[in-house]
């Protein structure tokens, strides 16, 4: 009889791929299970008449020689599939508000020196804040891969503080706190409620290095999947997980819409929390734990305009680019039709090595789901020609927007594309189409937090929503998940040891 543990990881997004990468490379065996054509999750990239364009993981941050990223991708294998080809580090990042910019440097010093030129008179607070930043981002000890030294004190302070009452005790200078804040739309901060710690880890990430994958990030899904295989694991698309078997005890196996049953010693859901709980049936999972996830709030949805442009006509902009029609950065979530879009957000695909023309870029831009009522329910690509008209208009509205800093975008676009948080719902799963799925808010304090562990003693969850977005919170929520297999120190060493 055979020693080796089973593991069926449903859903192939950034975290179910890098849970069965973790486990397979430490002698488990991997099935992963994919309901789509298409691996990824938010890594998937789709192409059109040609032109490749990225739905989620646009650019990532930290991945210079050495840096936390860098080593977490070493050791996923990762780092010899992929080419990283590195933002402007004068302006990796650009807010705009009413036409004035202001660039974000990579480094700390720079980023310092160019904020105090900005605000002069800000030069201290400058200085006060970014130090903060430092030390809040430098409290988790899973984001910094040191097991033993943290200051948890600290990092719980900075989950239960907002963002604009930190900056409000920093700064009397209002524009400089928008301008802090004026790359929000990476992590859909709410005023009052998501955590200052959020804000700092994000801040920080970006600002030691900022990279796009070049040819698009689903080639970090695919090396991903060539790593199971090598360890002898599955992915497997089209396999739709209807349910999650249960006895009195533990979860026995998945069904799948084909019939197929996969049976196992150990369960992960890589899905949004409420697509996991509706698989299972089972007296383990309490009614009030469901309720509980059932009432925590997403974060908002985004409608997006994919462009493809004219040949040779749109230089590459290796800088992300961030657009405010209002005053104030924050409350762009909340609009009407006549006012939106309050902000969005203007990217590049990078689709080769130091590419001097773009081809395929990306608009994005706050949409609540409520706009969408009426189509939910209906099949991709045939919703009607009703959702069709709303979708041409808001993509004209978007256009249009941006067009105003950056005059000729409209005659330089060949053709455009569009998806809106039914679209998200539809291909990833996150409840109510949510950028980021359950919005971190600090006054629901362990209430409004997904844990990794179940009361179904093997079944375990993952992804964005046990930790927090982006690639790296999904891969530090991959070290929770699977320390419960093989204890997080002994996954630090093996980091470590892989970048030797």
């Amino acid at each position: 009889m055979s020693d080796i543990k089973k593991v069926v990881i449903i859903g192939s997004g950034l975290g179910g791929l890098s849970c069965g990468v973790v486990l397979a490379k430490n002698g488990y065996d991997i099935t992963v299970l994919e309901q789509g054509d298409q691996i990824g999750g938010c890594l998937q990239c789709f192409t059109r008449r040609g032109a490749k364009f990225e739905t989620g993981m646009h650019f990532i941050g930290s991945a210079a020689k050495g840096q936390i990223l860098d080593m977490i991708l070493e050791y996923l294998e990762v780092k010899k599939d992929i080419t990283l080809s590195p933002l402007n580090p004068d302006c990796y990042d650009v807010v705009s508000i009413y036409g004035e910019k202001f660039k974000f440097p990579n480094g700390s010093e720079q980023f310092i020196e160019k904020f105090s030129t900005y605000f002069p008179k800000e030069k201290d607070n400058i200085l006060k804040y970014w130090d903060l930043v430092k030390k809040v981002a430098g409290a988790s000890s899973l984001a910094m891969l040191q097991h033993a030294e943290s200051d948890e004190v600290l990092n719980m302070k900075y989950q239960m503080l907002s963002i604009n009452g930190v900056l409000d005790e920093i700064f009397t200078d209002e524009k400089i706190k928008n301008v802090l804040i004026g790359n929000l739309p990476l992590y859909a901060a709410i005023k009052d409620k998501t955590p200052f710690a959020t804000h700092a880890f994000v801040a920080d990430f970006y600002n030691q290095s900022a990279f796009r994958i070049v040819g698009g990030s689903d080639s970090v899904a695919i090396s991903l999947r060539k790593t199971i295989e090598k360890y002898g694991g599955k992915v497997l698309t089209k396999h739709k997980a209807t349910k999650i078997v249960c006895d009195s005890t533990k979860a026995l196996g998945v069904e799948t819409q084909g019939g197929v049953f996969f049976e196992a010693d150990y369960f992960i859901a890589g899905t949004h929390p409420l697509r996991a709980l509706q698989l299972i049936d089972s007296k383990l999972i309490r009614p009030a734990f469901r309720s509980r996830i059932m009432s925590i709030p997403q974060t908002p949805g985004v409608f997006c305009v994919y462009v493809r442009f004219k040949e040779n006509t749109v230089k590459y902009m290796n800088s992300n680019f961030y657009g405010y029609n209002t005053s104030s950065t924050w409350n762009c979530e909340s609009y009407t039709d006549s006012n939106w879009p309050k902000n969005w957000l203007y990217m590049h695909l990078c689709h080769k090595d130091k590419a001097e023309f773009a081809q395929t870029g990306v608009i994005l831009a706050f949409m609540q789901f409520n706009e969408l009522q009426k189509w939910v329910g209906t099949p991709i690509g045939r919703r009607g020609e009703d959702y069709e008209n709303f979708k041409t208009r808001k993509a004209e509205q978007l256009i249009a927007s941006v067009e105003k800093q950056f005059p000729g975008l409209q005659n330089s676009i060949a053709s455009y594309y569009t998806s809106t948080p039914l679209t998200y719902f539809d291909y990833t799963g996150t409840e109510r189409g949510s950028m980021y799925g359950i919005a971190k808010d600090i006054h629901l304090g362990a209430t409004g937090r997904v844990p990794h562990k179940t009361r179904i003693p093997n079944l375990f969850l993952t992804g964005q929503n046990i930790n927090t977005h982006g690639i790296l919170g999904v891969i530090v929520g991959t070290i929770v998940t699977c320390s419960e297999f093989l204890t997080a120190e002994t996954i630090y060493q093996q980091i470590l040891e892989a970048n030797k």
